[in-house]
């Protein structure tokens, strides 16, 4: 908004912003559209998958994933319709996210007018200025990237560890859970979970646990939020509850950042999460349920503190927190890259070897993703 205010999406410019994921992209299209009390799809509009909510003439301010991003920069190299990116949530660092950050690199080097501005609470700020930075002399005045701090407003969120390990974190969730409804003032519930099954499996827990309720109880609405529900069923972790009703979210890492669901005040944090992670010796992706970074964790305890002071339990020791690695390994360095050096070739890249990754992928998965598509042939 501020960007459009200062004029970036003059002359038939578009402000671009890429979010990571598809909900994020579509809840903050909405919000800014209606901040701007304009009709979502008019001046401000979103492109996903499947879904095109923008005007060619009207939309000056475009909110898209960072896949639908490759496909504009497929379709125009140079991105001559847009003034300034702004890559949002970049410390999630997706595989489309780090082709993103490579490619806008290299069409900086085109066009010296176009401004990138990557945003994140929680990103290494400095490895990212030092990757865009292309000044060369140790004189501060020509570089050509620079680190802004804004300060959020957020409300306090007091941190909560158990004293001891968790044998079964589903079990101590579902425990946790009732233990705030029964004993912390009103306010809503975010539990994070690892994958689909433990999402189902906690709702249907909780749900039976609600059937239990006595008549004067506050009562409990259950939700799931994971990628594979559809979009409506998505929709539905936004809605306001009445005030005797307490909303429990039950959801994976697809609500950690960029979504604010309103009313969440308590968030319950199993520490772990399920992540892509590829054998380059036997040439398998698998998915493994790892614990969190702490990174991750203080981005899940960020969900509480965006309307009133809350409160984050961790289902783990404050000693196991201080070992958990700073950041989540970028998805580049832990998959199947075939995928990558396609998609690179298609975007015109003669020399994939020498393309500019923020985090450079191990040398051996690079070989297997060439190997099986010269296989392939």
């Amino acid at each position: 908004q501020y960007l459009l205010e200062a004029g970036w999406a003059a002359e038939g410019h578009v402000i671009g912003v890429t979010q990571p994921r598809r909900v994020a992209a579509v809840t903050v299209a909405a919000r800014v559209a209606e901040e701007r009390g304009s009709i979502l799809g008019d001046e401000v509009g979103y492109l996903i998958r499947f879904d095109n909510s923008c005007d060619e003439e009207k939309t000056r301010v475009k909110f898209m994933t960072d896949g639908m991003m490759i496909r504009e920069i497929m379709k125009d190299p140079l991105l001559r319709k847009y003034s300034i990116i702004l890559l949002d949530e970049a410390h999630e660092r997706a595989l489309n996210t780090d082709i993103v950050l490579g490619l806008l690199r290299k069409i900086q080097k085109k066009r010296k007018d176009l401004k990138l501005i990557v945003a994140s609470a929680t990103l290494d700020a400095e490895e990212m200025r030092d990757f865009f930075n292309t000044n060369d002399t140790d004189d501060p005045e020509k570089d050509t990237a620079s680190i802004l701090t804004v300060e959020g407003r957020e409300y306090p969120v007091d941190i909560h560890y158990t004293l001891d390990p968790v044998p079964n974190y589903i079990k101590a969730s579902v425990d946790t859970v009732m233990k705030i409804h029964f004993n912390e003032q009103s306010g809503d519930v975010i539990v994070f979970m690892t994958g689909l099954h433990e999402v189902d499996d906690v709702v249907s827990q909780l749900i039976s646990e609600a059937r239990k309720l006595k008549k004067d109880d506050m009562k409990m609405r259950v939700l799931p939020m994971h990628g594979s529900l559809p979009a409506s069923e998505q929709m539905k972790v936004f809605e306001r509850g009445s005030r005797y009703t307490r909303k429990i979210v039950v959801a994976t890492n697809i609500a950690e950042a960029s979504i604010t669901i309103p009313g969440i005040c308590y968030i319950v944090d199993s520490g772990f999460v399920k992540l892509k992670a590829y054998n380059p010796m036997s040439g398998i992706e698998s998915l493994v349920i790892v614990p969190i970074s702490q990174a991750s964790a203080n981005q899940r305890a960020g969900r509480a503190g965006r309307l009133r002071a809350g409160k984050a339990f961790r289902l783990y020791t404050e000693e196991e927190f201080v070992k958990l690695p700073a950041a989540t390994i970028p998805e580049m360095q832990r998959s199947d890259l075939a995928t990558v050096i396609l998609q690179l070739k298609a975007l015109g890249v003669a020399n994939v070897l020498r393309f500019h990754f923020m985090s450079p992928p191990p040398a051996q998965n690079m070989v297997r993703g060439l190997e099986l598509l010269y296989a392939l042939g």
